[in-house]
């Protein structure tokens, strides 16, 4: 079928999009966002910029992008694939959306309550928009859906496991394509054992066996694991009870702590920004990246044991990618653990959704 793909990932305060050629090659069209909504919403894409009315929602800034790629005179959109966080136990693998399916990851809002609703809103716009658009849903549990009980299971009562509490994981479509590039680059090392250090402002770790992920830092939600740029990564749960019971937070307080004043901002004291705080001279800049590359580390040794020995490392996100000396302070902590390849592989997770839903129309 010719056209073009849309894929789309909505957040809080913005709407990101790449446009793809649905040809074999998933020829990258275009791509770009409306960021600040609720502040000072603007779009770009490429060289075009443009600040939308102060006012403008999200539903604003999807019409304002269909309006924009067809000025550009691309071919019709034919699909649309929408990034949602969570999908639970419910979703193992990409799904064409429906009223019924909808319904069932509405079920799931409670599990990832600062994304999941804004990913399903920006399908709500779209259905409405264009009711007649195929639009499919991505999943980022679903690489680490496949996990043995030992790696997603909690040490609690069964009850409260049945009630959700277990470990999911996250960054699965980050994973998925590592995965994809290694079949294709590194065919020997994708039939090994793989550490995958997705490091970004939100960051997390995959043991990849075989290509197929066996355990991952994150676990219910996105704040397990590694230390993040403003979240604080695995905590002992007794400090959330002092915080609710002894320091009479309120329990939005604290959830707006963990998510938005910790990790290498709340270390720092000054930003979750890698490239700032590099070029710090401060002590607590130059502490809040040291603690980063240790956690990181130590929760390598983790994966490590997860798979009984690595093969490779592969760094990917913004700051797997572009932060070399933080690389290089995690791997010189590894050095017992030595010989294994070391790899930097650009993310996209857009593209590993484009794929999906050529698969979902052929």
């Amino acid at each position: 079928m010719t056209g073009t793909i849309l894929v789309i990932n909505a957040g809080s305060s913005s709407v990101k999009f790449s446009l793809f050629d649905n040809q074999p090659d998933l020829t990258l069209l275009t791509s770009g966002q409306v960021a600040n909504i609720g502040t000072a919403p603007f779009f770009s894409a490429g060289d075009d910029r443009k600040a939308l009315p102060a006012g403008s929602t999200h539903e604003d800034a999807l019409n304002f992008i269909l309006g924009w790629i067809k000025s550009q005179k691309h071919q019709a959109i034919v699909m649309a694939a929408h990034r949602i966080v969570h999908g639970g136990t419910l979703f193992r693998e990409p799904v064409r959306i429906t009223p019924q399916i909808m319904i069932k990851l509405r079920s799931l809002n409670s599990l990832a309550p600062l994304h999941q609703p804004h990913n399903l809103a920006a399908i709500d716009i779209l259905t409405k928009l264009q009711p007649d658009l195929p639009q499919i849903a991505c999943f980022d549990t679903a690489f680490h859906a496949g996990h043995d009980p030992l790696f997603s299971l909690y040490a609690l009562p069964q009850v409260l496991t049945d009630k959700g509490i277990r470990r999911y994981g996250f960054h699965g479509l980050s994973y998925e394509w590592i995965a994809h590039v290694l079949r294709s680059d590194y065919p020997a090392l994708a039939k090994g054992r793989v550490i995958v250090a997705h490091l970004g402002n939100g960051a997390s770790l995959c043991a990849m066996k075989e290509g197929v992920s066996v355990d991952t830092t994150m676990g219910m939600t996105a704040l397990e694991g590694l230390p993040m740029g403003t979240r604080c990564g695995s905590l002992d749960p007794g400090a959330i009870i002092y915080m609710v019971r002894d320091l009479a937070m309120p329990a939005e307080k604290v959830e707006h702590v963990l998510y938005n004043d910790s990790g290498l901002k709340g270390l720092s004291g000054l930003t979750n920004d890698v490239k700032t705080l590099q070029g710090s001279s401060d002590p607590k800049a130059v502490f809040a990246l040291d603690y980063f590359s240790l956690r990181v580390a130590q929760f390598m040794g983790m994966m490590a044991v997860a798979m009984g020995g690595v093969d490779g490392i592969v760094f990917t996100g913004g700051i797997g990618e572009n932060a070399a000396p933080v690389r290089e302070n995690i791997l010189s902590r590894l050095a017992f653990m030595k010989p294994y390849d070391v790899h930097v592989i650009p993310a996209n997770e857009e593209r590993i959704m484009a794929m999906h839903a050529a698969r979902k129309m052929a």
